[in-house]
C-alpha cells in the first residue's frame, strides 16, 4: 500500500508540473506539484496555491483524479488488509467471527472492489445532482459551471479530500443547507468506512446483529459530531469573525458542519484563522481522532480511540476483561490500539518541534497545521504557504505517514502477533 500511494503521488507530481496544468504562464515548481499531489492522493486538502486560480481546468481534473484514486484506494486497500489479518486467525475463530458479525470472507475480494465502487458512484452521483441543481437555480451558475463545481465538491466530499473550486472553500455557503447538507452527508458516509457501510447495507435495522466495530463507529461518530458542534457553537456563538453575524439557524448549521468537517473532511464554512483558542483546541481533538476505519477519513480512527476508552473504564472498575457491547476485546487489539496512538503522538511531537525550530509562528498555529496534515484533514489557520520549503516537506511526510502509516502499522502489528511457548515471571512496576 505505501508503494502504491507513493507511485500515485509521483505520477500526480509529474502531471501537475506540465505547463498545461497551470492557469498562468510556465509550470508549477517541483515542491508545489509534489505538495499538491501528496495532499490530493492522501485526501488531505492542504494547499500552497489557490486551487481555482493557480491550476488550469486540466490541472483541476488531475487533482480530482488523484483524490478519487486515493479515496478508493484507501477504502479497498484497508478493507482487503483487514481480510488479510482475518486470514491469520485460526479456522475455528474465523468461523465464529463470521457467524457473529456477518463479515466479509477471504474469497470476497472481487465483491469488496465491486461494492466499494458502487458505494462511491452512488454517493458521489447523488451529491453531484443536488449541488448542481442548487448552484444553477440558487446562484445562477451556468449549467456547465454548476455541473463542474458540483462534481468536484461531491467527489472531494465523499473522499474527505477538502479540495474546492472556490477560493474561500465553502464560506460563501455557510448558511445554505441545500449546499452544506449534501456535502456533509457525503463526508459522513465516506468517513464511516466500507465495513460499516457494507454491514448497514446487509442489515440496516438490526442493531443486535451488528458487529462491535459497527456499533462503536456509529455511536462514536454521532458523539463526536454532537460534542464537537456543541463545543464549537458555545465558543464561537458571539465571535464576529465566525458565527457571530449569522442567525440562529445559520449558527447551528455552521457549528454542526465544522464539527463534521474537522474530522478530516477539510472543507470550511468558517474562517479557521479567526477562531478562538478554545475552538482550536476542540479541533485538535476532532482532527486527531478522525473517522472510521477502512474509510476515506484519517486520524487514529474512532474505534481506536473508543477502544482505549473501554480499556480505561475496565481498569477503573477493576474488571478482569475489557468488554464492549457484551463482547470481550482481545488483549492483542488493545495493545495495537495503544501502539497506534502512542506512535501518532510521537510523530506529531517531533514534527511540531521541528516546525517550531524553523519558524517563528505561534505554537497553536503550528500544532494545528501538524495535526491537520497527519490526520489528513486539510483545515489550516492560513500558514501553509508561509512555511519554508523544509516545513512544507515535513507536512508532505506527515500527510503520507498519516494516510498510509496507521493502516499499515496496525496491519503489521496484527500479522506479527504470535504466541510464544514461554512466559517470563510477572512483576508490577509502580504506576502513577
Amino acid at each position: 500500500m505505501p508503494l502504491a500511494f507513493l507511485g500515485a503521488i509521483l505520477v500526480g507530481t509529474a502531471l501537475l508540473m506540465l505547463p498545461v496544468s497551470r492557469a498562468g504562464e510556465g509550470s508549477a515548481s517541483l515542491l508545489t506539484a509534489l505538495f499538491t499531489s501528496t495532499s490530493a492522493v492522501c485526501v488531505t486538502g492542504l494547499i500552497v496555491e489557490d486551487t481555482p486560480l493557480y491550476w488550469s481546468l486540466f490541472g483541476q481534473w488531475v487533482i480530482l483524479g488523484l483524490f478519487q484514486v486515493g479515496g478508493f484506494g484507501i477504502m479497498t486497500g484497508a478493507t482487503l488488509l483487514g481480510l488479510l489479518v482475518a486470514g491469520r486467525l485460526g479456522l475455528g475463530t474465523r468461523l465464529v467471527a463470521q457467524a457473529e458479525t456477518r463479515s466479509l470472507g477471504l474469497g470476497d475480494v472481487t465483491g469488496v472492489l465491486r461494492l466499494v465502487l458502487l458505494a462511491t458512484v452512488a454517493v458521489e452521483s447523488l451529491a453531484t445532482a443536488a449541488l448542481t441543481l442548487r448552484l444553477h437555480f440558487g446562484y445562477g451558475e451556468p449549467w456547465g459551471t454548476a455541473l463542474w463545481n458540483g462534481v468536484f465538491q461531491a467527489v472531494s466530499a465523499f473522499n474527505n479530500a477538502g479540495f474546492s473550486t472556490y477560493s474561500d472553500s465553502l464560506m460563501g455557503f455557510v448558511a445554505d443547507p441545500w449546499v452544506v447538507m449534501p456535502i456533509m452527508l457525503a463526508v459522513i458516509l465516506g468517513g464511516l468506512g466500507f465495513p460499516v457501510l457494507y454491514e448497514l447495507r446487509r442489515q440496516p435495522a438490526r442493531w443486535a446483529r451488528w458487529s462491535v466495530h459497527t456499533k462503536i463507529t456509529l455511536i462514536g461518530t454521532a458523539a463526536l459530531i454532537a460534542g464537537g458542534a456543541l463545543a464549537i457553537g458555545l465558543s464561537e456563538w458571539h465571535n464576529a469573525a465566525t458565527l457571530g453575524p449569522l442567525d440562529t439557524g445559520g449558527k447551528l448549521l455552521g457549528a454542526v458542519f465544522h464539527s463534521v468537517t474537522a474530522r478530516t473532511a477539510g472543507f470550511n464554512t468558517l474562517d479557521v484563522g479567526q477562531m478562538r483558542l478554545e475552538s482550536l483546541a476542540v479541533n485538535y481533538v476532532l482532527m486527531f481522532i478522525g473517522g472510521g476505519s477502512a474509510g476515506t477519513a484519517g486520524g487514529i480512527k474512532v474505534t481506536t480511540f473508543f477502544l482505549l476508552g473501554f480499556v480505561v473504564w475496565a481498569e477503573v472498575r477493576g474488571g478482569r476483561d475489557t468488554t464492549a457491547f457484551h463482547r470481550r476485546i482481545s488483549h492483542e487489539t488493545q495493545r495495537q490500539a495503544l501502539t497506534v496512538v502512542l506512535l501518532a503522538v510521537t510523530v506529531l511531537a517531533f514534527a511540531t518541534l521541528a516546525l517550531l525550530a524553523m519558524t517563528e509562528l505561534p505554537l497553536h498555529d503550528v500544532m494545528f497545521e501538524a495535526i491537520s496534515a497527519f490526520a489528513t484533514v486539510g483545515l489550516s489557520t492560513g500558514i501553509t504557504a508561509e512555511l519554508p520549503p523544509a516545513g512544507q516537506g515535513i507536512l508532505i511526510v506527515l500527510m503520507f505517514v498519516g494516510r498510509v502509516g496507521t493502516i499499515t502499522v496496525a496491519t503489521a502489528l496484527a500479522l506479527r502477533s504470535r504466541r510464544r511457548p514461554y512466559r517470563y515471571p510477572e512483576e508490577r512496576p509502580i504506576v502513577g
